[in-house]
Formats: structure tokens, sequence, C-alpha cells
């Protein structure tokens, strides 16, 4: 079954048993988690669900998302193009006690009243497909070349020799004042 854009909720016990196939986008714009992440973000997230029942029978969905996301450098904080996708196997329950039931491959999701969100399981995916941290190259990154180089040997003396914070104890027992107390 393709779609133009992915609805936002479904019957998925009813899809896996049909074994049913939904492709389709999301707007990035209509996930608010995924913003308080990464940032506002424009375009569409292709998505590829396909319902089905396994060999032991668990209902699952496998599914595949891609997405070009503006992600913030780290050094300069202004946003670069990355592509972002994941593959990832689901296991529906209708009870969270029922995820530990579920083999190490699959990640449970939740299906409330015969129905799933579609919208949460992509953004939290996409959430869980955000790189760690993202830096532009240092030819085109908008921080100076002076901010990436390290200090150097020198700047390392100028820090050891400021102000310790225990001068003032060894002053105080160089001079004696100390002597006899304990």
């Amino acid at each position: 079954m393709l779609t133009s854009q992915l609805p936002s909720r479904v019957e998925p016990y009813k899809l896996a048993a049909r074994r049913e196939r939904l492709e389709g986008l999301v707007a990035l714009n209509k996930l608010p988690r995924l913003a308080e992440e990464a940032g506002d973000q424009t375009g569409d997230c292709h998505v590829v669900l396909e319902f089905g029942v396994d060999a032991q029978g668990r209902r699952e969905i496998r599914g595949h998302l891609q997405a070009t996301l503006a992600l913030p450098c780290r050094r300069c904080m202004v946003p670069l193009s990355q592509d972002v996708f994941s593959d990832f196997l689901l296991g529906m329950i209708t009870d969270e006690t029922l995820a530990a039931e579920l083999p190490a491959s699959h990640e449970p999701v939740l299906v409330e009243n015969e129905q799933l969100d579609l919208l949460t399981v992509v953004e939290d995916e996409l959430i869980l497909s955000l790189p760690q941290v993202v830096y532009h190259d240092e030819t085109e990154c908008h921080v100076s070349a002076e901010q990436l180089v390290s200090k150097t040997e020198g700047a390392a003396d100028e820090s050891a020799s400021a102000k310790n914070p225990f001068a003032v104890l060894n002053a105080l027992k160089s001079s004696g004042a100390l002597k006899g107390k304990k």
C-alpha cells in the first residue's frame, strides 16, 4: 500500500494479519520531540513499514526510514545537512510487561486500544538515529582556525603557574605558624 503521506494512526494487528506494507512520507515539521533534540526541520522523512507475523506468531513491524536533517555543528552551531537512516524491527505488545518476552532483536512498541500512532514510532526512530556529534569539515567550519588548534605548551605552563589555591597553607607552613598544631 503506497501512500504519499503516512497515516498518523493505524490498526497494526489487522495490517500484520494481511502482511501489509505502508510506504510514505512524514513531514519533519510535525515532529515536536525531534525539533527539541535537533532543532526545527523542514522536508520529509521517507518511511517503509512492513507488518507481519513471524514464525513464533509474534506480530512485528520491519521498518526503514531515511531523512535529511539540518543538524547544528558542535563547533560553530551553524546547521549542516546530514543524512539519517534507520532499519528497525519492532515487536507489537499490548502491555509493557510483555516487552521482556520479546527476543533481543525486537524493540517493543506499545499498541493501545488496537491503535498505533505511527508518527510517534517514526519520531522515536529518528531521534534514536541521530548522530552523537556533528562537525563541519575544518575548512568549512565557521570557527576560526586559531580556535580549532589546541593550546601550545607555553599556554599550559602559564596555567600551571597561575595562582595556587594552597599557596597560603604553604606560606604558613614555611613561616612556622603551623608548628605544633595538629
